[in-house]
């Protein structure tokens, strides 16, 4: 048996690298979930996924043994309920600012006496007929991600990362540097130091994080890695897609000026 994310994710000693499900169709979902992906990412936030698209590629990657992260599309307290009542292994939070905002995040996914999710049968409790099993497992293996995505958030570090019930962290690189004034620009001197500031002060958590790399760059995956980051997300489908479509065309196109030489 598989072990579950949230153990792999506490042990910090090893990667983990998911990727970022945005097309809303099950066969892209079956797709990533058969690559070997350690996890996937159904976004919420920045894609027209529904609630029940999101269901169906959950399902489709649950079967095949991958966990699913939700991203939720804001602090939407009922969405990651439902979310989780679909059956998701956890959520990756937008826009988590403060202390606060992480502890609200993981009391909406834990039942009461821990948190404050309410309680209702679905596919995740086996449609009411595994609720007890279900209730133990979600105790011990439920998933939250807290996005960093904000120079606020880089300030209150220390205080998110050390919320009970935060497992690690994923840095929203366009958010982060759109907070400064210097959007996209991550090679911008202070975008690098805030980065630099993000990974030392969740350090001193011991819980792991690293970036979401929206563009696929293996160069850049490669330095990631070897600067420490253990939880990447790796792309999103939308750019693999694209930057995979051109790669064949523009190699079609080299074949085809040697042929009529």
């Amino acid at each position: 048996m598989r072990q579950a994310l949230k153990s792999r994710i506490a042990s910090n000693k090893e990667v983990l690298i998911g990727s970022w499900l945005t097309i809303p169709h099950p066969a892209i979902a079956e797709i990533f979930a058969r690559s070997g992906y350690d996890f996937l990412v159904h976004d919420l936030e920045h894609s027209g996924m529904t609630l029940a698209q999101a269901e169906e590629m959950i399902r489709v990657c649950d079967l095949l043994g991958v966990p699913s992260l939700v991203r939720l599309s804001g602090h939407d307290w009922i969405q990651a309920k439902r979310v989780m009542d679909m059956g998701a292994t956890g959520i990756i939070v937008p826009m988590v600012n403060s202390m606060e905002q992480a502890k609200s995040a993981v009391a909406s996914v834990y039942y009461p006496p821990r948190g404050s999710r309410g309680v209702g049968l679905a596919r995740a409790q086996g449609y009411g007929v595994s609720f007890d099993e279900y209730h133990e497992r979600a105790g011990r293996e439920t998933v939250v991600i807290a996005q960093i995505e904000h120079i606020e958030a880089v300030q209150n570090m220390e205080s998110i990362m050390e919320t009970p019930g935060i497992d690690g962290y994923i840095v929203g690189p366009y958010d982060l540097s759109a907070s400064m004034g210097l959007a996209g620009q991550f090679e911008h001197a202070a975008v690098i130091d805030a980065l630099a500031a993000i990974k030392e002060k969740a350090r001193k958590s011991g819980k792991p994080g690293g970036l979401h790399l929206v563009e696929p760059d293996e160069v850049k995956l490669e330095s990631l890695l070897s600067d420490g980051h253990r939880l990447l997300a790796y792309g999103v489908d939308f750019r693999m897609l694209d930057t995979s479509a051109r790669r064949g065309v523009e190699c079609a196109k080299k074949f085809k000026q040697r042929g009529n030489q």
